[in-house]
């Protein structure tokens, strides 16, 4: 059974346009290169025609889970999105209990997760342990260097 996948609006849009791209750009490049190394002769030792074909498996094998992705996909309405407790595209200001540090995370689904933007998986044990909970809760995290508690500051959409 496929896995769905919960993403938004904007992350499809994006997951769209780079299907779109590998297939309408990526592609033709490549074509052209396996076309260029079989003009070159003798293709049964020729290491351009070789990479070329690898690139191009690679290149279909990534199409191929992009488009599951697309199929799988569930949009989650941003509209309904409740802040009386931590769910899914939610922003969650969270302070560290130790150290004082504050840290705020936007819960989404596993496509759209860069921890650049400030963005998590709702699989990370961070996400994990902050959804369901309120403000003012304070969560025992397991991280791989030991339990770290934080409080729940403020949940945003």
């Amino acid at each position: 059974m496929a896995q769905v996948t919960y993403i938004t609006e904007e992350g499809l849009k994006k997951l769209k346009a780079d299907l779109q791209h590998l297939i309408s750009v990526e592609r033709p490049a490549i074509s052209k290169q396996i076309g260029e190394a079989i003009e070159k002769g003798d293709i049964s030792e020729n290491a351009e025609y070789d990479a070329a074909k690898d690139a191009q498996g690679m290149l279909e094998a990534k199409i191929a889970i992009i488009r599951g992705q697309i199929a799988n996909a569930r949009i989650i309405d941003g509209s309904k999105i409740d802040t009386s407790m931590v769910q899914i595209l939610n922003k969650v200001t969270i302070k560290n209990q130790k150290n004082n540090a504050v840290m705020q995370y936007t819960i989404v689904g596993d496509q759209e997760a860069n921890l650049k933007e400030g963005k998590i998986s709702f699989n990370t044990p961070i996400a994990q342990g902050l959804l369901g909970k309120k403000v003012g809760d304070v969560v025992e995290i397991k991280v791989p260097s030991g339990i770290i508690h934080f409080e729940i500051m403020e949940i945003a959409i």
